[in-house]
């Protein structure tokens, strides 16, 4: 029998784009840690980044865009296997709060969920 997929809508569109920034947060044996860490993907929502430490999934990060100094608290949604590469896991973050400019890029927005309907427009 055959597997059925589905893609979930985003509410964001992905970049993939390498940023560095600095995350801390507590690893798996509960120690506190700071780390300098690089982006794969990133959106208005979050992103994908490779890290050293063990962290769990839900974990609540504090990541900081070092040139800007703007922090965001985060939670851990996705883990990557723990040997995928040198450069580290991979994990996803979603930002506790939407945050669309921490990244210093501008998100296109036609493909984000309108809050309110749409209004026809006449033709003549």
């Amino acid at each position: 029998m055959g597997s059925l997929g589905y893609e979930r809508d985003r509410r964001s569109s992905r970049v993939f784009m390498r940023v560095r920034v600095i995350m801390s947060g507590k690893s798996k044996l509960n120690r506190r840690f700071r780390e300098t860490c690089e982006t794969v993907v990133i959106n208005a929502h979050g992103g994908l980044l490779y890290t050293k430490q063990s962290v769990e999934m839900g974990a609540l990060l504090v990541i900081t865009n070092p040139f800007t100094q703007e922090d965001q608290e985060c939670r851990v949604v996705y883990l990557g296997d723990e040997t995928d590469s040198e450069k580290g896991q991979r994990i996803g973050i979603e930002f506790l709060t939407p945050a669309p400019h921490f990244w210093g890029v501008e998100f296109a927005q036609p493909d984000w969920v309108s809050s309110k309907p749409q209004t026809p427009v006449a033709q003549s």
